[in-house]
């Protein structure tokens, strides 16, 4: 007899999902297994907390990928979440889904069921906005999402700076019109992050049909013939084994879950036969089709002291600190990363192809490099990366990191994005609305103006922003991973839930859409009819008409 009906492997954004809709069913025995701790880290739970948690290891896998061969052969540092809640507990907790047409593409490369009618719906049912329920928007959901805070002048004075640039306003990236210069809004709720450990697990956590084990590092999923029927982890010092009857799900994102697999016998039979490990399922896909969003930054320096720079005095910090534990407000409450933009390189487009995230402090290298001055950084990243990378084996050892080659920056397209978007930042900067702030560039400086000085700034400079998918891509085609139910191909028992399924990347940070995959897919595990699909209308863009 086995031990739970279904193992899920990942506490991350669709691991929580998972555990909580599986375990609503008091007759579904759930196991949870985490490689890292609880999230009981003070940092997590406070919005301004992100930037101490991404620059360490406490709670954070911290790994560095492969050197880059079009970024001077640096090896990136890639912060991911090792917490419950995964990386939703250290992101930047901005909510976006991506574009109505980023759906649409999946369905029409054939998966059928995933277009953005279809996949809207259970957007709406994870949602909590604060702003209550809509066409667009769910308004009693598990995940908080709430309006920006408004903590500093900066992030209206660079809105107003994009529409004197010429760009439109939207109040609304997740509504009808995605394009155009505006607020975020974020999964902050009561001024405190609502991870998916937060939304989902906690509200889970006293059902006795649902257990949670920790510091539970995954060592292979186990299997009779063709069917997956349990998994043997690593805790304690022990090494442990448990049995499923129904399912084993992977959920350990775009990098852990093809590791697994690999690690398991599923993945191209030849690469994992020169490693020694049996063959269980010839599938070339398994770690293949890696993207990322490539992001660069453009500092400047502020006229005015009013930036986060303030905090970098101990007095300063006590008093936020103080505040922000006894009464949930100050600084402490925002993330920092309030307003931003989706905008298009080129006015043929017809969606934007970058985001631009804005930040009331001088950031660089993941905030690991403190400022010595007060100034605000724009981030800029391309949305739609044609460059491929693979995620890999170092070694047998399942404790080891796994070989991250995100290959960015492969064609002229994604170089020459990121070149024009740097001059749109500069060009929004620019504007008389950001004159009572702005000082000199910072960064890159101003010097650096020609295509080849802004590319070889680029290949310095540039970094992740944190949304790895496709590494067990979605489809029918002979790289794909799972089916459209998220099932391995060829394998029975045994599904892939999380970012790593995404045939492309989404134009817009991935936490939203990887917590809908989950919601998605629980249903299918439980035998209950998808949603029917939600039609509105995605307004055209202006411009994008026009040409």
């Amino acid at each position: 007899m086995s031990d739970f009906d279904y193992i899920i492997i990942g506490a991350g954004s669709a691991g929580c999902v998972l555990a909580n809709r599986l375990s609503e069913n008091p007759a579904n025995k759930v196991l949870l297994l985490e490689a890292g701790a609880k999230d009981t880290n003070f940092l997590i739970h406070m919005p301004a907390g992100v930037g101490g948690l991404i620059g360490t290891d406490t709670v954070n896998w911290y790994y560095y990928t492969e050197g880059q061969p079009h970024l001077n052969n640096r090896k990136l540092f890639w912060p991911r979440g090792k917490v419950l809640g995964g990386s939703s507990s250290i992101n930047g907790m901005i909510y976006i889904r991506g574009h109505a047409r980023d759906y649409d593409l999946w369905r029409q490369q054939g998966l059928d069921g995933w277009g953005f009618a279809d996949v809207l719906p259970y957007f709406r049912r994870s949602e909590g906005n604060q702003n209550g329920s809509s066409a667009f928007h769910g308004g009693d959901g598990p995940l908080g999402v709430s309006n920006a805070m408004k903590s500093n002048v900066l992030f209206d004075a660079f809105v107003e700076a994009g529409k004197q640039a010429g760009h439109p306003y939207t109040d609304d990236f997740n509504g009808p019109q995605q394009e155009g210069m505006g607020p975020y809004q974020t999964t902050i709720k009561n001024n405190k992050r609502c991870s998916a450990a937060t939304a989902y697990l906690v509200p889970a956590l006293g059902r006795p049909n649902l257990k949670v084990e920790v510091k539970a590092l995954t060592h292979r999923i186990l299997f009779e013939g063709k069917r997956a029927v349990g998994v043997e982890y690593m805790q304690d010092g022990q090494l442990k084994t448990v049995k499923a009857a129904k399912e084993v799900i992977l959920s350990g994102g775009a990098v852990n879950s093809p590791q697994v697999l690999l690690l398991s016998g599923i993945g191209e039979g030849e690469y994992l036969r020169k490693f020694g490990i049996d063959v269980v399922a010839d599938l070339p896909g398994v770690g293949q089709n890696l993207q990322d969003h490539l992001d660069s930054t453009v500092i400047y320096e502020c006229k005015l002291p009013i930036t986060l720079h303030s905090q970098t005095k101990l007095v300063r910090q006590l008093l936020t600190g103080m505040q922000y534990t006894f009464f949930k407000t100050g600084v402490a409450a925002s993330q920092g990363l309030e307003s931003g933009a989706f905008l298009k390189t080129r006015p043929e487009l017809e969606i934007p192809d970058i985001q631009i995230h804005f930040v009331a402090a001088m950031m660089r290298d993941h905030a690991r490099t403190k400022s010595d001055r007060h100034g605000f950084t724009v981030h800029v990243c391309q949305l739609r990366p044609e460059s491929r990378g693979y995620v890999a084996l170092k070694s047998l050892d399942p404790a080891d990191h796994a070989l991250i080659q995100p290959n960015y920056l492969a064609t002229e397209t994604d170089r020459r994005t990121m070149r024009d978007g740097v001059r749109m930042v500069r060009e929004i900067v620019e504007q008389r609305a950001m004159d009572a702030y702005r000082g000199p560039e910072f960064w890159p400086g101003a010097d650096k103006q020609s295509d080849a000085e802004i590319d070889a700034w680029v290949r310095e400079s540039a970094e992740t922003i944190y949304h790895p998918v496709g590494t067990a891509k979605m489809g029918n085609d002979p790289m794909a991973v799972v089916d459209t139910k998220c099932r391995v191909r060829g394998i029975e028992g045994l599904r892939v839930v999380d970012a790593s399924v995404m045939p492309t990347l989404v134009g817009g940070n991935t936490n939203a859409p990887t917590i809908m995959i989950a919601e998605k897919i629980s249903d299918d595990i439980l035998g209950k009819a998808a949603l029917a699909p939600e039609h509105v209308t995605i307004a055209e863009d202006r411009r994008g008409a026009a040409a």
